[in-house]
């Protein structure tokens, strides 16, 4: 028996009355058996002729999205619940790519045939909402029981390149034994370059699962070495022998210390992966991943800027050199990166300049200007000098704003006072 939300009762009654068989499939079913509480749900709806008669029933209890329907899939939001559904079909593999296929739906396809096209046995596994009983014609319960990870079948599965990093995060995340098969599968697969006929999104997208729901996503990384994979992600092939070992424990010693917001977590978790990379070794490995600039211009920083805790610290920090610090990075990551990467020694020089940040509050932004454009104006006027705003106005508070971090002044009065002086000094060079 499978437990799910009781509040989908009324929406598989009337498929029940509608005379189709509502099946639960995939992720839910298999994180049930292992339990792992899970927020979505796949539906597979046999007996049901067409999406068009699908989403009749369907749309009393909600908005369809139906942007997946050429694919087979439609969506609903009901009770907080996403919920996928999908009706039985065949593919054949007619393009490259995880979606040159063309589908062929058939709503009277039996379960067996319906689930060949499913990647692993631990993924095959239904529930009969009718029957009330555990459909599992690949013994994926077994292979789960035993973490064994196992293609449902060769052939459908070398059709998805796709299929060769969810096995990375799979065997990662529940911490599987690959069946031989499948390993020398994907090898051959990876071998054929297949990786490259998938865009970039669908990669980041596993590799993300990699990341942030693995509890040691470097066995994630050493599957993906096995595979052969590093001929495409390159950067981890170009690392030292050394410096690889350190980068396969800053990944996993960076899970210990996310924060509860997602996306700074996955900046986090690439940073860690990129922690012993140059410069132009992370821009090629996160434009190989995204298309998403922010991402790249959060982590840049982080990695050209990492080695700057130790050396900070080292040398008796001062306010100026973390001023300086956060107009680059923001620092609460940094320190996060740099804990991350020396957890198994002391971390204590992290805490000691976290506690002084914050105290200068600029743990995650830089310092607040004193000085403002409407203060070169001000002061324009009162001294009457020949000055309009300019690029001019820019260089003088780019002065400014070093001459606060290098602690010239600490008030808006003094800043005042420090800016009458440097307009005076500068007149007949800026302002003639």
């Amino acid at each position: 028996m499978i437990e799910y939300p009781k509040q989908l009762d009324i929406l598989f009654k009337q498929l029940l009355l509608y005379g189709a068989k509502p099946i639960i499939i995939g992720g839910f079913v298999r994180d049930f058996l292992l339990g792992i509480p899970s927020k979505d749900i796949d539906i597979e709806v046999y007996h049901i002729a067409s999406f068009t008669e699908l989403e009749k029933v369907l749309g009393q209890f909600g908005t369809i999205n139906s942007v997946g329907k050429s694919f087979g899939v439609c969506k609903l939001q009901f009770e907080g619940i996403e919920i996928d559904f999908t009706l039985p079909r065949t593919e054949s593999k007619i393009a490259m790519g995880h979606k040159g296929f063309d589908v062929t739906i058939n709503p009277n396809l039996d379960f067996h045939s319906a689930f060949l096209r499913r990647d692993f046995t631990i993924n095959a596994i239904g529930f009969d909402i009718a029957e009330k009983k555990i459909l599992d014609p690949f013994h994926g319960m077994s292979d789960l029981k035993n973490k064994i990870l196992r293609a449902v079948d060769v052939k459908t599965f070398m059709d998805d390149p796709l299929r060769i990093l969810r096995a990375v995060q799979f065997y990662a995340r529940f911490h599987l034994k690959i069946d031989n098969s499948l390993l020398k599968l994907c090898q051959n697969m990876v071998e054929k370059n297949i990786l490259k006929e998938l865009p970039k999104d669908r990669i980041f997208e596993e590799i993300k699962k990699l990341l942030l729901k693995s509890e040691q996503p470097s066995l994630g990384f050493k599957l993906l070495e096995k595979f052969g994979a590093y001929n495409y992600f390159v950067e981890l092939q170009e690392i030292e022998h050394n410096n690889y070992e350190a980068v396969l424990k800053t990944i996993d010693s960076m899970k210990k210390l996310l924060t509860s917001h997602e996306k700074t977590n996955i900046v986090l978790m690439l940073a860690s992966v990129c922690s012993y990379f140059n410069s132009e070794q992370t821009i090629r490995f996160i434009q190989r991943l995204t298309h998403e600039k922010q991402l790249l211009a959060k982590i840049l920083p982080l990695i050209e800027n990492i080695w700057k805790i130790d050396f900070i610290y080292s040398n008796g920090f001062t306010n100026s050199q973390l001023y300086e610090l956060a107009t680059k990075v923001n620092i609460e990551e940094l320190l996060i990166l740099s804990k991350a990467l020396n957890l198994s020694k002391d971390s204590y020089k992290e805490d000691i300049i976290k506690k002084r940040v914050i105290e200068l509050n600029i743990l995650n932004q830089p310092m607040t200007p004193l000085l403002l454009g409407r203060d070169i104006l001000t002061l324009k006027n009162s001294l009457k000098l020949k000055i309009q705003p300019s690029k001019q106005f820019a260089t003088i508070l780019e002065k400014g704003y070093q001459a606060q971090i290098n602690e010239d002044f600490f008030s808006h009065e003094e800043a005042l006072a420090w800016l009458r002086r440097y307009l005076l000094q500068k007149n007949n060079f800026l302002f003639p």
